[in-house]
């Protein structure tokens, strides 16, 4: 792979603040994207992952916005595009993963599953989408997860949001060829991320019952590394599928 295999192109990240987000706004920078870093409330975090990526040289903007608010979406895409006059690249990210078992769940922790996971890609990648389609490398990347494959218990409303979101990859793989843009979902295993209850549960009860064949956890870094690739000229074609990393804890089809 070239050095700098994004250069020239401009990517949003959603709920980009740490963890997975985080690593992956950081790794498009650090292969030439200038990149968007989108947060809900955490100002701070988000200014710190726009701080490192200038550090190391890159280009970023912080974009403050509920994804699940569509008229936050339409001014932070236009932000993006009065910054940097182009969107290339657009990795939904944003999630809650709250665990709670589903004869005690209000329809509210439900819905706002969805709200986020399902809606907040809908809202993203429909305002992105006139800019995705001047360019000639649109890349929509989404990230699901791996109990949408397996289940889990105290999971309902992530389960099936994730799950949602598998088809919503699907779907929009048919619809976007004719523009060039693929549309892939990278499914995480169990990952080594910060779960302060902010939006997951500290101890996921899943994770006991899914050793990895690898032996640990996956690092941020992980997932990063296969969104570069999705989205450089190595991943072009490559649409509608679903990238289970996952260490072995999971082997779909």
């Amino acid at each position: 792979m070239q050095a700098a295999p994004l250069a020239g192109q401009v990517a949003l990240v959603t709920g980009a603040g740490r963890n997975i987000g985080r690593a992956i706004a950081l790794a498009l920078a650090d292969a030439g994207a200038k990149v968007a870093v989108n947060v809900r409330a955490s100002r701070g975090e988000g200014q710190a992952v726009v701080d490192e990526i200038a550090a190391r040289g890159g280009d970023a903007l912080l974009v403050m916005a509920d994804i699940t608010r569509r008229g936050e979406v339409d001014a932070m895409v236009d932000t993006v595009a009065q910054r940097f006059g182009r969107l290339d690249i657009l990795v939904n990210n944003a999630a809650v993963r709250h665990e709670e078992a589903f004869a005690d769940m209000a329809y509210a922790t439900w819905r706002a599953a969805f709200d986020v996971c399902v809606d907040g890609a809908f809202h993203c990648t429909q305002a992105a989408l006139p800019l995705l389609r001047k360019g000639t490398v649109g890349a929509v990347i989404n990230i699901g997860g791996m109990t949408a494959h397996t289940g889990a218990a105290r999971r309902a409303h992530v389960v099936a949001a994730k799950a949602a979101l598998a088809g919503l990859t699907r779907a929009l793989a048919h619809e976007l060829a004719e523009f060039g843009i693929t549309v892939n979902c990278i499914a995480p295993g169990l990952m080594d991320t910060i779960r302060d209850g902010a939006s997951a549960s500290p101890s996921p009860a899943h994770r006991a019952s899914h050793p990895t064949l690898l032996g640990r956890r996956g690092h941020p870094d992980d997932i990063a590394r296969a969104a570069v690739w999705l989205a450089s000229p190595g991943g072009r074609f490559i649409t509608g599928q679903t990238l289970h990393i996952n260490g072995g804890a999971y082997l779909g089809a």
